[in-house]
């Protein structure tokens, strides 16, 4: 089981954030996430959000440090990568 973690580089809500991949399944991922508590709202997608103050525990419980591209060339070899959601547009009138 190995997971990947980006540096914690990205900003929000106040806050710095990593994503959290895996290069095998979302059920890995999921069995992963839910190991180091982080709650089910975190998961975007294809990636979760782990906040910098839980990066030191992601990294702890086995996650690999990588950088955010090779984080991504990895989700999309595995064929684990989903495009971003794009906001429906509305005909003006």
């Amino acid at each position: 089981m190995t997971l990947y973690i980006d540096p914690p580089q990205w900003p929000g809500h106040g806050r710095m954030w990593s994503h959290l991949v895996s290069d095998v399944s979302f059920e890995e991922l999921h069995a992963f996430a839910a190991l180091i508590g982080a709650p089910a709202r975190a998961f975007d997608g294809d990636h979760y959000d782990i906040p910098s103050e839980h990066y030191g525990d992601a990294v702890a419980a086995g996650a690999v440090e990588v950088g955010s591209k090779e984080l991504v060339r990895l989700i999309t070899e595995a064929g684990l990568r989903r495009p971003k959601r794009r906001p429906v547009s509305r005909p003006t009138c």
